[in-house]
């Protein structure tokens, strides 16, 4: 498993909640993870607040975001809009300036999972970040663990941080091939 194909996927994950915005074409490929726009996006929270002065979707309370087989569990997500000159304009996907999450954040797409505190998805530099005391990448028996995880989705690199220490890394030999 490379950290990079792990990275790319967490970084995926966080895109299907702007797919609108970037699946134009029937599909969009981002650094290994397909993102379909022509499979529904279901948001489930125990609440959703819509402030348009500030151009911003609150969900909060055990939000659940699914889009095909990948999954994103927080316990608030903040959607943040491009701020519209004319108020009465609506705001849609397309005008997502940014995504934050908090709460516990747990992302699962078919065979890779992370975790962290909190992660953020800027759509203007397309950089996304996973952060926390803990965050950790794994798929199957093979394991990432570190405080910080940055995505630049545009080149594809991948900067995983330790908290003071160092990252860990737990290889199992063969796991690729089963």
């Amino acid at each position: 498993m490379k950290g990079a194909k792990l990275a790319s996927t967490l970084a995926g994950i966080v895109l299907m909640l702007a797919a609108p915005a970037v699946a134009q074409q029937s599909s969009t490929q981002r650094l290994g993870l397909k993102l379909s726009g022509d499979q529904p996006i279901q948001i489930e929270s125990d609440r959703l607040d819509v402030n348009e002065q500030e151009a911003k979707a609150v969900f909060a309370g055990n939000v659940s975001v699914v889009q095909g087989q990948t999954m994103m569990k927080a316990g608030k997500m903040t959607v943040f809009y491009v701020k519209q000159a004319d108020a009465k304009t609506p705001s849609t996907s397309s005008n997502i300036e940014r995504l934050e999450v908090d709460g516990k954040v747990y992302l699962k797409s078919e065979t890779q999972v992370a975790t962290g505190d909190r992660g953020t998805f800027d759509m203007k530099t397309e950089v996304l970040t996973l952060s926390g005391d803990k965050v950790v990448l794994s798929e199957g028996p093979n394991v990432l663990t570190g405080c910080k995880l940055t995505v630049q989705m545009k080149t594809g690199e991948a900067k995983f941080e330790a908290c003071g220490g160092r990252i860990k890394t737990l290889l199992t030999p063969g796991s690729q091939s089963q």
